[in-house]
């Protein structure tokens, strides 16, 4: 942790981020989107640095951010595998599907390959239900992906 008088640059960053749109109606849904996109996540100094300029508490600040999904504390991969797992997908094979993701890549929900190239997440609806089941690599959308064709997707072979 950080002495007060020792701020991270990531704190200062962050503190630059957030006084930035502070004055914004709502700011901080706007100011993580922002602390994100510089940073690649949102890490506990800047969580602290956006709760000061927005006079918040911490907790606030991360209980926002953690409901939300698309938020991250930690770095996700240089590409990002969502997988959809609502009803629709559910129904016509998204759980067949999410395994084999899962086999082909040895992560989990919510991991990166230990090589950094790639980020699985789970979504609970990417709006493609006629053609179940979808998946959004990076942010392109793929209807009726099949155990098959989820590898070509999740190593970026003819992706």
């Amino acid at each position: 942790m950080t002495d007060e008088h020792e701020e991270s640059e990531t704190h200062r960053r962050a503190t630059e981020i957030a006084a930035g749109l502070a004055h914004l109606e709502g700011p901080l849904l706007p100011i993580l989107h922002a602390v994100q996109h510089e940073f690649g996540c949102v890490p506990e100094d800047a969580i602290r640095a956006i709760a000061k300029v927005l006079n918040l508490g911490r907790a606030e600040v991360h209980g926002t951010m953690t409901f939300y999904p698309d938020y991250r504390q930690e770095p996700g991969g240089a590409r990002t595998l969502k997988l959809c797992r609502a009803e629709a997908c559910q129904s016509m094979g998204g759980d067949a599907l999410a395994d084999e993701a899962r086999r082909i890549l040895g992560i989990d929900f919510h991991e990166t390959t230990a090589d950094g190239a790639l980020t699985l997440e789970p979504v609970y609806c990417l709006g493609l239900c006629a053609c179940a089941p979808a998946a959004m690599l990076d942010h392109e959308v793929h209807g009726r992906v099949t155990p098959e064709t989820i590898g070509r997707l999740a190593t970026g072979v003819g992706a």
